[in-house]
C-alpha cells in the first residue's frame, strides 16, 4: 500500500492549489504531475502509484485548468474563474512555480516535471520561461496539438467560424464570455478557445500539422525530455510514425517512445509507461 497525503500550497502570485502527495515524505526524487485540459489531480492514478516507490514520490495537483468550469481561491480570500473553460494558459507558469517551490521544501534532490495531454504544453512553456531551472528533466505523455486534433474532429471551416466569433468577443472586451452553444460544442470562453484552437497561438507548441512552422519554444528546451506517444491516440490527425518522427527531429536531448496498442489515456499501458519513466529517471 502506498501512502497518500492531502496537500495545499500557495503559488508565487498567491493562488491556493490543492493536491495529494503519493509516496515517501522525505524522498530523493519527486515527479510533479501536470494534468491535462479539464482533468484533475485524480487522473492517471495508476501510473502515479507505479512510480511512487522506494524514495520516489509524486505530487498530483489541480492546476487552474482542472474540471470544466471551476474557480480558484487566492490567499486573500478572493475567487478567480478557472477550469478548462476559463483558465488563462500563461498562468500555468505560476501554477508550476508553486508546485516546484512546495516540493523543494521537502529536501528532494531531484525534481522532474511530467505533463499529460495539454499538461505537456504547460510543462514545455514553463520550462521555456524558467529555462528549466529546478528540474532535472521533463516527461511528456501524449503531447497532442489541440488545434490539429480539433481540425480533424470538427473540420477547418467550423473551427475558423468559431474563431471569428471568439475574436469578436475579445474585441468587445468580453474575452471571458462563453462561446454561444450553437457555434461550438464545448464550454469555452473566447480567450481559451483562441489559445487552444488557433494555429499561431502561444499554446500551439507542437505544430507537427504545420510543416513550415518551426517549434522554436520546444527546440529551446535544454533539459532532457522523455516523450511517450500513445500509438492509437484518437486525437492524432496523422500516423503515430509521422508524429514520433517529427518529435525526434526537433528534440534537443532525450528520447521518443511509442507505447503500443493504447489510446490517449494510456489505459492498459500503465506498466510500460512507468518502466520507461523509471529508466529515464535513472539515466
Amino acid at each position: 500500500m502506498v501512502a497518500v497525503h492531502l496537500v495545499r500550497f500557495v503559488t508565487p502570485k498567491g493562488v491556493l492549489l490543492n493536491g495529494y502527495w503519493i509516496g515517501a515524505l522525505r524522498p530523493k526524487v519527486v515527479i510533479v504531475w501536470v494534468h491535462g485540459l479539464g482533468s484533475s489531480m485524480f487522473s492517471k492514478q495508476e501510473i502515479a502509484r507505479l512510480l511512487a516507490r522506494d524514495l520516489t514520490a509524486v505530487l498530483m495537483f489541480n492546476n487552474r485548468g482542472h474540471d470544466k468550469v471551476a474557480s480558484v481561491q487566492t490567499k486573500k480570500g478572493k475567487y478567480v474563474k478557472a477550469g478548462a473553460a476559463h483558465e488563462r494558459f500563461t498562468d500555468c507558469v505560476d501554477d508550476i512555480d508553486g508546485a516546484i517551490r512546495f516540493v523543494r521544501k521537502t529536501g528532494a534532490k531531484e525534481i522532474y516535471l511530467a505533463g499529460h495531454s495539454t499538461g505537456c504544453q504547460k510543462s514545455i512553456y514553463w520550462a521555456h520561461k524558467r529555462k528549466g531551472r529546478g528540474v532535472k528533466g521533463i516527461i511528456l505523455l501524449a503531447p497532442v496539438s489541440d488545434w490539429a486534433a480539433e481540425v480533424k474532429r470538427s473540420g477547418r471551416r467550423k473551427v475558423e467560424r468559431a474563431s471569428t466569433i471568439a475574436r469578436s468577443l475579445v474585441r468587445r472586451n468580453s474575452k471571458h464570455s462563453l462561446l454561444p452553444e450553437k457555434s461550438w460544442h464545448e464550454v469555452l470562453d473566447a480567450q481559451r478557445f483562441l489559445n487552444l484552437y488557433s494555429p499561431d497561438s502561444t499554446e500551439e507548441l507542437f505544430p507537427y500539422a504545420q510543416p513550415k512552422k518551426l517549434p522554436r519554444i520546444f527546440r529551446s528546451i535544454r533539459k532532457p525530455v522523455l516523450i511517450l506517444w500513445a500509438d492509437r491516440d484518437e486525437f492524432a490527425d496523422r500516423s503515430s510514425k509521422e508524429i514520433t518522427t517529427w518529435f525526434g527531429k526537433h528534440l534537443r536531448r532525450g528520447k521518443v517512445v511509442s507505447v503500443p496498442r493504447v489510446k490517449h489515456s494510456f489505459k492498459g499501458g500503465e506498466k510500460l509507461v512507468a518502466r520507461e519513466v523509471q529508466k529515464f529517471l535513472k539515466h
